[in-house]
C-alpha cells in the first residue's frame, strides 16, 4: 500500500509549527514571523517539485559503483535473454 501525504496536510501542519513558533517568539519579545497559507503552500510546492526533479535524476543515473555493477547485470540479463529467444 503506498501512502501519500496531501500538500494541504503539509500546508497546515507548516502553519502550526509557525503557530507556535510565533507564541514563543511573542512571549519572548521578538519579531514573530509575518507569513498566510498561501505564501507556505507556493514554498511547500516549489519543494516538492524540486525535490522531485532531484529524485528523478538521482534514481535515472548510476553514480555508484554499485549501481553501475547493477547496470552491467541488467544489459547481461538482457543480452542472455536475446539469445534465448
Amino acid at each position: 500500500m503506498k501512502y501519500s501525504i496531501s500538500k494541504g496536510t503539509i500546508v497546515r501542519t507548516i502553519m502550526v509549527f509557525i503557530v507556535i513558533i510565533n507564541i514563543v517568539l511573542e512571549k519572548l519579545g521578538l519579531d514573530i514571523i509575518n507569513t498566510n497559507e498561501s505564501a507556505v503552500a507556493g514554498i511547500v510546492e516549489v519543494i516538492i517539485e524540486v525535490g522531485s526533479i532531484i529524485a528523478s535524476w538521482w534514481y535515472n543515473n548510476s553514480y555508484t559503483e554499485l549501481a553501475r555493477k547493477a547496470d552491467r547485470f541488467f544489459a547481461a540479463c538482457k543480452d542472455l535473454e536475446k539469445t534465448e529467444n
